[in-house]
């Protein structure tokens, strides 16, 4: 307690604040929060609830005309103060001309936060309401619904959604978390940081255990096995650039419009991927007569429409698509160990086919006679046409050819003279061939490709040209593979929004 103020008991601290407190414990999520170094004795995780404290004086004893006062309360704000006490202080503010003081604050419990507290009740009045993050608000459905329960074996949602927002993904949905990347974002090295890689779930994220993960392998095999992931470490690792693209990508770009999350064109990232090759799993526990597919099942699912219990998420390839694609069984991104929402502790890697095959949080794989006939391989993931007046439908499987361009931004304004038109392109067939960039509808002009061309990740091109003339600039790019694919001028409508590999175009502003 700060020094010249007398002391309180706990009998004398006001109780108006309990009702803050009382659903806090019993219902509202956890955040793990770590208070700093700044605490003496406090430097384990632990669970902390949000307030939101409001300190009321009269203009007559206005804390701030008495320079002693005033520090002693502006010290005791401080952040290795309040560490002391055990709380973190998110932000503060004096409403200006109101004698009002609010800050954000989470604390251990009740009695730290009171305990913080006296000071600001010795000078005025204090009010203490429960909180939320805006992220927790959103992935809950509402400023009026309760907290939700969330379960040990799943990953807080609004933590979750909070962690891809500061990374600066543009959120779609929070719960199940859906976030792409900003397409300036990526202009910049071979991979995409973790943070800002896209994020595409159906169901609630899995929050595993990977001490006490196992990955079984069953079905018509001659071994079944179940391996921890001390198992796959000790096998031979391998390591694959590896661009991953949601099918859905481009999907707000069809007219008219279709179902399904609205993605942009940033439902696309590259990683370096490292693991444990598919082929030597499967060739561990042996395939027995007629096995010629694999279903691979995630450990996330939940209710879908049109079915009447819970089902999990689960794709499924042949065996000879399995051998062709190279797939890796994948436990690190980047150098670090897979997180929740990108697998933890294994996902699957299918280069070359759009990431709904890259199953995460992948706890088995069955080997069939027969091809997967799972929800999200027989019902959804399905271009459908209609073609000469009938039905038509493909499943979706190879990624197609794409270019896109990074840099300059939607809008931007560019000054005259030199500048660089950089993006990316990426094909499931192939490497890239070239990338030819039209300004302004004029011809088009073959870009650089930029670096080591690979059949599995995006290749970065460029084009270094003057602008002499102001006013509007479009920029458009297109990408042609080794296969001899081209993307055309507007990809073919389907019912659900698949593939759209329309050329990338950009308006700019040259001033």
């Amino acid at each position: 307690m700060a020094a010249g103020l007398p002391g309180l008991d706990a009998t004398q601290l006001h109780h108006g604040r309990s009702a803050a407190f009382s659903d806090i414990r019993r219902k509202r999520r956890c955040r793990m929060i770590y208070c700093g170094e700044y605490a003496s004795g406090f430097t384990e995780r632990f669970p902390m609830p949000l307030f939101i404290v409001r300190h009321q004086h009269s203009p007559e004893a206005c804390p701030a005309r008495d320079p002693a006062m005033a520090v002693m309360l502006l010290n005791h704000l401080s952040r290795p103060s309040a560490a002391r006490h055990g709380v973190v202080i998110k932000g503060e503010a004096v409403v200006r001309g109101s004698h009002s003081l609010f800050f954000i604050a989470e604390a251990a419990d009740e009695v730290s936060l009171e305990a913080f507290l006296t000071p600001f009740r010795q000078a005025g009045a204090v009010e203490v309401m429960a909180a939320s993050t805006c992220a927790e608000v959103v992935a809950s459905g509402g400023c009026d619904q309760p907290p939700a329960e969330i379960s040990a074996a799943l990953l807080d949602p609004a933590d979750a959604c909070q962690d891809a927002i500061e990374a600066g993904l543009l959120i779609h949905r929070a719960n199940p978390l859906n976030g792409e990347t900003s397409v300036p974002d990526l202009a910049g090295g071979a991979v995409m940081p973790n943070g800002r890689f896209y994020l595409r779930n159906h169901f609630d994220i899995p929050n595993l255990d990977g001490d006490r993960y196992r990955l079984s392998v069953g079905g018509l095999v001659e071994r079944p096995l179940s391996l921890s992931m001390r198992d796959l470490h000790n096998l031979r690792a391998e390591s694959l650039l590896v661009t991953l693209e949601c099918a859905g990508n481009g999907r707000r770009l069809f007219e008219p419009e279709v179902p399904g999350e609205p993605w942009g064109v940033g439902a696309v990232s590259t990683a370096e991927w490292t693991g444990v090759p598919l082929i030597e799993v499967i060739e561990r526990a042996g395939l027995r007569p007629g096995a010629t597919h694999l279903m691979f099942r995630g450990a996330d699912g939940g209710l879908v429409d049109g079915h009447d219990a819970p089902i999990r998420f689960e794709r499924g390839l042949s065996f000879d698509q399995v051998r062709e694609a190279g797939a890796l069984l994948a436990y690190e991104m980047n150098g670090e160990p897979l997180s929740p929402p990108h697998g933890y502790p294994l996902r699957l890697i299918v280069p070359g086919w759009y990431a709904v095959a890259s199953v995460k949080w992948l706890t088995e794989i069955i080997a069939t006679d027969t091809p997967c006939e799972a929800h999200y391989q027989a019902e959804k993931y399905w271009y459908q046409w209609v073609r000469n007046g009938h039905d038509a439908r493909e499943p979706v499987t190879i990624m197609n050819v794409r270019a896109l361009i990074a840099s300059p931004d939607q809008g931007e304004s560019l000054p005259r003279g030199e500048t660089a038109i950089r993006g990316v392109a990426w094909s499931g067939t192939g490497s890239i061939s070239r990338v030819d960039v039209s300004l302004n509808d004029g011809r088009w002009r073959a870009a650089r490709l930029v670096g080591e061309r690979r059949r599995s990740a995006w290749q970065w091109w460029e084009l270094i040209t003057r602008l002499d003339e102001t006013g509007p600039l479009v920029v458009r790019a297109r990408a042609t593979d080794t296969a001899g694919r081209t993307q055309p001028d507007h990809a073919e409508w389907n019912r659900l929004g698949y593939g759209n590999n329309s050329i990338h175009c950009v308006t700019a502003q040259v001033v």
